[in-house]
């Protein structure tokens, strides 16, 4: 079943890993053939599938076995003509196509989770690891979409990932799906179910939703709950051979592919995609339309705690500085993008770099000459609207805090770049040591000895981005404040307006200059917006939080941190 073709270049590939037979029960013909499946793979142009049927392999498992009793006709010469005939097609697909054996596994809390093997995994091992998930042997053959339910989310994530499985959330968006937003199963739960580091990828049902609300979007690392970038693809998840006509979301077999990059046709390849972290390399697949650009989207999205946009990467002017300075900012922080040649206004056309190829090559030499300790980026270069932009992919380091020319250390606020306090670089070094902690809201510091803490408000969780000032002092006519970061509950004390960084900037001018007088505020029960504040396309929000006398103000709240009854003060997309 493994189809390997070895070339020189990399080439884009269509792939549907959802596709069952009618080994599951609630397959929608049941006539079908398991050739009929492969030959309408073919046409819809499918270069990559999976069967995986509900908590079985018993659809593999009966292609092979029909595959074996030709071919042992064929030896014994009593192939009827239709029979070599059969045998010929599955010959040939089998060449054309990349076939992969798999199951789509029902966890406890019914969640579905795809688990995908290599072609060379025999159906016993298969069947001896749905065992090992206490599917009962007597229920091995039945393709139920209950008869699991007995394993956790997490053991079937790390059990198939040590049996060399791909581990894809099923319509994780969607019904049984890890990610559904609305469904009230936790946070915490969430969080590990959708960030676990088994967990390859996401499979939703709106790759290419646009907007706040889109799954992508949530999972690209910018929430601070949700700090792993996901890797999200589609799949038809077909119970049929061509889509219903009367139900939009019944599709067939490839009728919702995604392309993925490679260099070869092989498991092998596809994994190494999966495990990697450049998500360009998977795209929803388009049949009538333009491929994805996923450089022009990540511009229309512009700046953020996760990407940056830089023109160009000339010495004069401090630009390759620049660049240098968001690479050490993203490794401290949250991991990120850097994009070089093209400026963050998507209505502009970029203006591309010249000898992409060498500039890759200077860049990545002057960030191992200049950033200690080495930073694992990854460079190449990428083509948008007719130009080449040079990408660099930076990790999240694991040895923070890292530094320019040894002593400068920089940190990513939002869309900011700028240089790390104290309090800051202490994280940084907690962190390495391994005493990062996280908390489910921000709670406040120790009290002060000249003001003890307000109350802990009994409303909402505070946003999860953004600032708040949670103590000010002044000392011999200079205002100190301490800052909370909403993003990473870290706190950073003795700022004052001339030493604060933009964002900080803004919250203690407002603090100082316009405080916040609660009887002229339009309350919605415990909480209101102050004010909206629109540069470019990020909105900024000013939101407060009461309880009896004591105010909680928050500042520059962007929408990757409003969720739960803030989202009632904010419009919607």
């Amino acid at each position: 079943m493994n189809k390997k073709t070895r070339r020189s270049h990399t080439q884009w590939e269509c792939m549907d890993l959802h596709i069952h037979t009618p080994a599951s029960s609630d397959y929608r013909e049941k006539g079908v053939t398991c050739l009929e499946i492969l030959k309408t793979a073919e046409t819809r142009g499918v270069d990559i599938l999976a069967f995986t049927d509900h908590n079985t392999v018993a659809g593999y498992r009966k292609m092979l076995e029909e595959i074996e009793s030709l071919e042992l006709l064929e030896r014994l010469d009593r192939i009827q003509p239709a029979e070599k005939q059969r045998l010929d097609e599955y010959r040939r697909l089998q060449k054309q196509l990349l076939i992969l054996p798999g199951f789509e596994f029902t966890a406890t809390l019914g969640f579905h989770i795809l688990c995908i093997f290599a072609p060379e995994t025999s159906v016993r091992e298969l069947e001896l690891l749905l065992l090992k998930l206490r599917i009962p042997a007597d229920e091995l053959d039945r393709g139920s979409l209950t008869v699991g339910a007995t394993s956790d989310v997490t053991t079937v994530y790390q059990t198939a990932r040590e049996a060399g499985g791909l581990v894809i959330a099923a319509h994780a968006n969607s019904s049984h799906g890890v990610a559904m937003r609305g469904f009230d199963f936790g946070g915490q739960t969430k969080i590990a179910y959708t960030q676990d580091p088994n967990l390859h990828a996401l499979e939703v049902t709106d790759l290419e939703k646009r907007g706040r609300f889109a799954t992508a979007r949530f999972f690209e690392g910018r929430k601070p709950e949700y700090p792993r970038p996901m890797r999200c693809i589609q799949g038809s998840d077909a119970h049929r051979l061509t889509g219903s006509p009367r139900r939009k979301n019944d599709l067939g077999v490839g009728e919702r592919m995604t392309e993925i990059l490679l260099p070869e046709v092989s498991f092998e390849a596809l994994l190494e995609v999966f495990e990697g972290s450049d998500f360009s390399r998977t795209r929803p697949y388009r049949a009538s339309q333009a491929p994805v650009d996923f450089v022009q989207s990540a511009r229309e999205e512009g700046p953020s705690i996760v990407q940056s946009f830089h023109e160009s990467a000339t010495k004069q002017g401090g630009r390759l500085y620049a660049i240098v300075a968001d690479v050490c900012a993203f490794a401290n922080t949250n991991g990120g993008t850097v994009y070089v040649g093209m400026g963050s206004d998507a209505k502009k056309r970029p203006a591309g770099v010249p000898k992409a190829a060498s500039l890759v090559n200077a860049l990545l030499a002057e960030i191992e000459h200049r950033i200690s300790p080495e930073v694992g980026v990854q460079a190449d270069v990428q083509e948008t609207r007719g130009v080449s932009v040079v990408r660099l992919a930076v990790p999240r380091g694991a040895d923070p805090p890292y530094a320019i020319d040894d002593n400068k250390i920089y940190v990513r606020t939002e869309a900011e770049t700028s240089l790390a306090v104290r309090d800051e670089i202490v994280a940084l070094v907690r962190r390495a040591a391994g005493a990062e902690t996280s908390a489910p809201r921000a709670e406040p510091p120790a009290p002060e000895p000249a003001e003890p803490p307000p109350p802990e408000p009994t409303g909402p969780k505070a946003p999860r981005t953004g600032v708040e000032i949670i103590h000010s002092a002044a000392r011999k006519g200079v205002t100190y404040h301490h800052m909370r970061d909403l993003r990473n509950n870290n706190v950073v004390k003795n700022v004052t307006r001339k030493s604060a960084r933009r964002l900080w900037h803004y919250a203690i001018s407002e603090k100082e200059s316009n405080p916040v007088d609660p009887a002229k505020v339009q309350w919605r029960g415990q909480i209101a917006l102050l004010k909206a504040d629109k540069r470019g396309e990020v909105v900024r929000y000013d939101l407060a939080e009461r309880e009896g006398d004591n105010i909680r103000v928050y500042y520059g709240v962007t929408e990757d941190g409003i969720s739960g009854d803030w989202l009632k003060l904010v419009p919607h997309d």
